[in-house]
């Protein structure tokens, strides 16, 4: 039986999972959610054997049933087949009773790597099925990583173009030189005056103004986006929570149906709703401990249930969770609210008017299984240099967040349930923040200068995918304002 997509916002459109990839945003500025969530139909030990590659072709099976198996299996292995370090493709790591899930082995040593090498190959099959001869426009907003996968899965994927705009403030060192040294006939990257949601808002602007993707299809081109507001790159984040239980189950650190928490740092909700889908599935997840920075939007949302995005935006030392709008949010708010759209429309309407909301009571008593908790830059810090003497084990800023807001989960609760915290990304992607925990001088080096001594401080291999970064030319020097966005989708598509 086919699954079919509809909107968050309640337009009556019900779309095949491939069209809703091709849209990318509903039409009424909604996201699109699948009409059901599917569900395991084996006991999660049959799949124990699995790898991720066939683990993915599994779960991806119950959500693109427009897809042919061949269609999905030929994606899978062109996205993971040997764009990643490891056979595996991610690694799960144990450093005293804490399971760490490493998600950052591909490219772009970051997590986002795990679905966007694939949705530019769900994408193109997409375009295929449905015969469309214009050219697709990938437009994206990034707080750092996002931009550089992206980047790096579509480029010079035929009938596609790329432009991706980030925080000129608001990104690593090593993240604006992955965006700003892209290859790619098909890419355009330009930092935009402002931070991330700035950048966000211009984008969804974008998308939600019909005369001018109207004016840009008579131009032989359609929007779409990479960003997690596209289903097609959400349901592949759902895939590595089982590879990671099923891989605690394989080696006996958990017994058969045990649950397990897990902690994801997040800042545009993204990575903790996969893990929400995953138990929806069938997964045994007892917690999500979603763990903020210093911008803790979603900490006082899940305290209160108020979303409140007026408030001091900061730029913290993990800068890929700098986000006072976390747009996945409404896909769980959907869920809550028992699939209102009503309800979610008018949520949506009253950030837009006011920059807040609150939930309806019935929703926050559905919050019950999430945790929210924040740390500080210096309570991140502090925990990669914590991790690192306890267990000689080097964790990036985003992953100590998690790791600090789990210690204080687990003194708040006495919970013993064995957790996995995500590790989004690589500690040579943010060295000035990893080395100045570590007690590596940092005076009078520059970023790629600390990674040779981080490298050296703890035997760690530097990736090949950033050796050699510093010295790529640069090739592109463009900066931006919110306006003027539109201008340079136009300039680079010439029209």
């Amino acid at each position: 039986m086919e699954l079919m997509y509809k909107s968050t916002r309640g337009s009556s459109e019900l779309l095949t999972a491939s069209e809703a990839i091709i849209k990318g945003i509903a039409g009424d500025g909604g996201l699109y959610i699948p009409v059901k969530i599917p569900k395991i139909a084996v006991p999660l030990q049959e799949l124990m054997d699995f790898s991720y590659v066939q683990l993915a072709n599994y779960i991806l099976k119950e959500f693109l049933t427009d897809f042919s198996k061949e269609e999905i299996s030929e994606c899978t292995h062109k996205a993971y087949g040997n764009n990643f370090d490891l056979e595996e493709v991610v690694e799960v790591c144990k450093a005293g009773e804490e399971f760490f899930l490493e998600l950052y082995h591909g490219p772009t040593l970051a997590f986002k790597d795990m679905a966007l090498s694939l949705l530019p190959h769900l994408l193109k099959t997409a375009l295929r099925k449905h015969k469309i001869t214009k050219e697709i426009v990938i437009l994206t907003a990034t707080s750092g990583d996002t931009g550089k996968a992206a980047l790096e899965g579509f480029k010079n994927v035929e009938k596609t173009k790329i432009i991706v705009f980030y925080p000129e403030k608001g990104v690593s060192e090593v993240q604006k030189r992955q965006m700003i040294t892209q290859e790619g006939d098909n890419t355009y990257v330009t930092s935009i005056e402002g931070n991330f949601d700035d950048a966000q808002n211009g984008v969804k602007e974008i998308f939600n103004d019909s005369e001018y993707k109207e004016f840009l299809e008579e131009n032989n081109y359609i929007l779409s986006s990479a960003n997690s507001i596209n289903i097609g790159r959400l349901v592949p984040q759902i895939v590595y929570y089982f590879y990671a239980y099923l891989n605690m189950l394989k080696r006996k650190e958990i017994e058969s149906n045990e649950q397990i928490n897990v902690v994801v740092p997040t800042g545009n909700f993204g990575n903790i709703l996969a893990a929400f889908y995953a138990k929806e599935m069938g997964l045994p997840i007892n917690k999500f401990i979603c763990a903020s920075n210093e911008n803790n939007v979603l900490y006082d949302f899940i305290k209160t249930g108020v979303y409140d995005k007026h408030r001091e935006f900061k730029i913290t030392a993990s800068p890929s969770m700098d986000i006072l709008v976390s747009s996945n949010l409404e896909r769980l708010n959907y869920y809550l609210s028992k699939e209102n759209e009503e309800t979610i429309l008018g949520f949506m309407k009253e950030l837009s008017l006011d920059g807040k909301y609150e939930i309806t009571e019935g929703m926050k008593e559905g919050l019950k299984d999430f945790y929210g908790g924040f740390a500080t830059d210096e309570e991140t810090l502090q925990s990669i240099k914590e991790v690192y003497e306890e267990f000689n084990y080097v964790i990036d800023t985003h992953t100590a967040v998690a790791h600090s807001v789990y210690k204080k989960y687990k003194e708040h609760s006495l919970d013993k349930t064995k957790t996995i915290i995500v590790s989004t990304a690589s500690p040579f992607k943010f060295t000035r923040s990893v080395c100045s925990s570590l007690l590596i001088d940092t005076e009078n080096l520059d970023d790629f200068e600390l990674i040779d001594e981080l490298s050296r401080k703890t035997g760690l291999k530097v990736p090949a995918s950033i050796d050699n970064l510093k010295n790529k030319e640069v090739i592109y020097k463009g900066v931006c304002n919110k306006e003027s966005m539109k201008k340079v989708v136009n300039e680079f598509l010439k029209v």
